[in-house]
């Protein structure tokens, strides 16, 4: 999720404009499009200046947007051209959101995508370590609620529906180096009954944690041992994709209480296929079933360009603006964050074709469609108001403007919201 291999250390995304005119001009003798010329492509810097002030940022990624899904290559030249020259990864938010957004629509204009997206995953692979994913995660926890309200949520969803158990299974398909845990086993060593057995299988498609999960396996059976809790860890790691697991590479025992937690997994599943990984979760007979999800539709627009754009601007401002507010300009960890935004965007938007062998599909679907489809296979568990209490508590411990949200009509389950924008949902089921 590095771009640094796309930034040079100056502000703009490429070393010159003449290197956007080249590739552009490249794809158009390729496609041998009949093209729109409403104005020169040579513009001075005086075509700038009504986009400095205020929030230029999407009003010109929108006019961007809207020439790609015209063809009208003089106008991306010169809208890309501007973007090029306002944007910076090292700005403010309106800066920011630019260097990330014009990667993916160059990407789109020159259909360079696919090769975009690969070489983003290579470079994030090679610097990846535990350490440092770790230390981001915990920093990020530590200033923002957006992952550890899914977290306090589903724990203890599973804890009550596993209530009185001795042997629990909980099977994870997340990706969050089982940072969500310590806090379970602490709450299975002070359970007023006999403390129980728990197996914890996780689940992992994605390359780059399969380096680091002996380490955390490694760090989860000390921190076992500490707490008293009798403890056993495995690890699914021979999957590319989420639909290839199967029941029997699990470990399943008939003497199990079984839980399955879901922390945005199920977005990288592609939206065809999704009905049979939940029906393959419903074979397991669980106890209950966690589902956390970010909140925006990326999946009903996906062959709607333009209005998939500004689905995704709108997602990605509201994180964009609370990383700010959240984190001191100086923050090398915002700076990291941010940056890995940039493989899911070019990801959204310019690559079209999902039936390639690529780890993440991005199409993610708000609370109201994810629980239309688990209604098919399960039933909605509602949180108890001690859990409730427990996200309200945690809450509290972040800056004004998060809330707890609760579903309304056939929506099921709860939601983060950061200033009335709901960001995060988090649900429980059963079979």
């Amino acid at each position: 999720m590095d771009i640094t291999l796309f930034t040079p250390k100056g502000a703009q995304l490429f070393h010159s404009n003449q290197q956007i005119s080249d590739q552009l001009d490249m794809q158009s003798t390729n496609n041998q499009q009949p093209q729109a010329s409403h104005t020169s492509t040579s513009r001075s810097s005086d075509s700038v200046e009504p986009y400095i002030d205020g929030k230029w940022a999407s009003k010109l990624l929108r006019e961007c947007a809207s020439a790609i899904s015209q063809r009208d290559s003089s106008k991306i030249r010169h809208l890309l051209w501007m973007l090029n020259e306002l944007a910076s990864p090292y700005g403010d938010c309106e800066q920011k959101l630019a260097s990330y957004f014009l990667q993916a629509l160059f990407c789109k204009a020159t259909e360079s995508g696919k090769r975009c997206y690969k070489t983003l995953t290579s470079v994030v692979e090679k610097n990846h370590s535990f350490d440092s994913a770790r230390k981001l995660i915990l920093k990020f926890q530590e200033v923002s609620p957006w992952t550890t309200f899914g977290h306090v949520a589903s724990n203890c969803a599973i804890f009550e529906a596993l209530e009185g158990e001795s042997k629990l299974h909980i099977i994870d398909i997340s990706n969050t180096l089982c940072t969500q845990w310590p806090t379970l086993l602490e709450s299975l060593a002070t359970r007023n009954d006999e403390t129980p057995h728990l197996k914890l299988t996780v689940v992992v498609t994605v390359s780059l944690e399969r380096s680091v999960m002996k380490e955390v396996g490694q760090r989860m059976e000390k921190f076992a041992r500490l707490m008293g809790v009798p403890f056993e860890f495995r690890v699914v790691s021979g999957l590319n994709r989420l639909e290839e697991l199967t029941k029997d590479e699990l470990g399943i025992c008939e003497d199990e209480a079984i839980a399955v937690n879901c922390i945005g997994a199920l977005r990288s599943v592609p939206v065809e296929k999704r009905v049979s990984v939940i029906r393959m979760l419903q074979s397991l007979r669980p106890r209950v079933v966690t589902v956390v999800e970010e909140e925006a539709d990326f999946s009903s627009s996906k062959l709607d360009f333009l209005k998939c754009f500004e689905e995704c601007l709108r997602f990605y401002t509201v994180y964009f603006e609370m990383l700010q507010e959240s984190f001191v300009p100086t923050s090398s960890e915002r700076l990291m964050l941010e940056r890995e935004c940039s493989r899911s965007i070019v990801r959204v938007l310019a690559c079209d074709d999902e039936s390639e062998s690529v780890e993440e599909c991005e199409r993610r679907e708000r609370g109201y469609q994810w629980s239309e489809r688990l209604k098919e296979s399960f039933l909605p568990v509602r949180f108890s108001d001690d859990a409730l209490d427990d996200v309200k508590a945690l809450l509290k411990r972040y800056r004004v403007g998060w809330e707890l949200v609760l579903s309304q009509g056939n929506d099921c389950g709860i939601y983060l919201s950061w200033k009335e924008e709901p960001v995060v949902w988090a649900s429980a089921w059963k079979p």
